[in-house]
């Protein structure tokens, strides 16, 4: 399952809660995300300070054969993670630290957006710049590693995540 997110959340929006017991399955639902994405593509990752943001793109990179380490942009405020060890080129930004909007596009953001899947930590931040086809992750902390993730996507797109928390 390889399409692109772009034609089905155009056409359907849907939002979704699931509820993880711990990093492991907050991963897997970001690794069944990952079947999903292709370059053009965006994930806001919103949540408070150790809600799993990091955790839930891992798994992402996961999903798509990123065979690096990967970890929090929090000071380079962006990694880039090489397509030959992958299926795709990812970008990993995070925006925690950035006041305005233009600070991100200083970092060259629109021109990731169409060569890369961008993933994107504090995605919440400037949504006056961010796609509006893209997908958004919202993590809620729960009790002790329970977590709850809204995503809002397509509903193909949904559907297919209720899989990674059964």
């Amino acid at each position: 399952m390889s399409a692109s997110i772009h034609a089905d959340a155009r056409a359907r929006p849907v939002r979704r809660s699931f509820d993880t017991d711990g990093p492991g399955q907050t991963a897997r639902v970001g690794g069944r995300l990952a079947a999903w994405l292709a370059p053009g593509d965006t994930v806001l990752v919103s949540g408070d300070l150790g809600a799993g943001k990091t955790c839930f793109i891992q798994g992402i990179c996961a999903g798509l054969d990123i065979a690096e380490p990967v970890t929090s942009p929090t000071f380079t405020l962006v990694n880039e993670y090489d397509g030959r060890l992958g299926r795709v080129p990812v970008a990993h930004f995070d925006l925690y630290r950035l006041d305005d909007p233009e600070s991100v596009l200083d970092l060259g953001f629109d021109e990731y957006l169409d060569a890369c899947v961008c993933l994107v930590e504090w995605g919440d931040k400037f949504p006056e710049i961010m796609p509006s086809d893209a997908v958004k992750v919202t993590i809620e902390i729960g009790a002790g590693t329970r977590r709850t993730l809204e995503i809002a996507g397509g509903g193909k797109l949904v559907a297919d995540l209720e899989a990674a928390v059964r």
